[in-house]
Parts: structure tokens; C-alpha cells; sequence
């Protein structure tokens, strides 16, 4: 019988991509405790977060700093536009002028 607290267990990954980098890479990975750490630490941050458990959990299996591998580029790219989706919404937001 398989255990149900495993398949529950939180897994977070943080990515990263700058100009010049060959691919967007692995900032951390953690699971439980530590990966409620680094959600906290994007909210905290105001970092976009994007929910897709078969996505983190594959990620996961990556170390620190390595680049994402090319099967899952198209992926990992719909996660990236999502992101820059919401920034941009933000910067309109921040842009209003506000009521005095």
C-alpha cells in the first residue's frame, strides 16, 4: 500500500533566467519545510508563483544551478510567460495615478 503523506508533500522550485544564459536554471529546490520556505520567500519577495506539481516535482529531481533540460523548454517556457503575464499587470497597477 503506498504511504498518502508522500504524494501530499509540498515540493517548490525556484527558477531563474538572465540575458546570456543558454536556458532558465535551478535557484532551489526543496520539499516539506523547505519548500514552504522558499514559497514564503517569493511571496515575500512579490515573486510570481505558479502552481504545477507534476512540473516541481520533475524540476526537483535537478541540482542547484543547472540548466533545464530541452524536453521540457516548451514547459518551462509557458511557466516564464505566465510570469512576465503578471508583472506586466503589476506594473499597470503600480502606474495608476492614486487618489490623493
Amino acid at each position: 500500500m503506498r504511504d498518502f503523506t508522500e504524494k501530499k508533500r509540498k515540493t517548490a522550485v525556484a527558477l531563474g533566467f538572465e540575458p546570456g544564459d543558454e536556458a532558465p536554471k535551478i535557484l532551489a529546490t526543496g520539499q516539506g519545510h523547505v519548500a514552504e520556505k522558499i514559497i514564503e520567500g517569493a511571496k515575500e519577495n512579490d515573486i510570481p508563483i505558479h502552481r504545477d506539481p507534476k512540473l516541481a516535482k520533475t524540476l526537483s529531481e535537478l541540482d542547484f544551478g543547472d540548466y533545464i533540460p530541452p524536453e521540457l523548454y516548451e514547459v518551462v517556457i509557458q511557466v516564464l510567460m505566465y510570469v512576465d503575464r503578471i508583472d506586466s499587470v503589476k506594473e499597470k497597477m503600480n502606474a495608476r495615478p492614486k487618489d490623493e
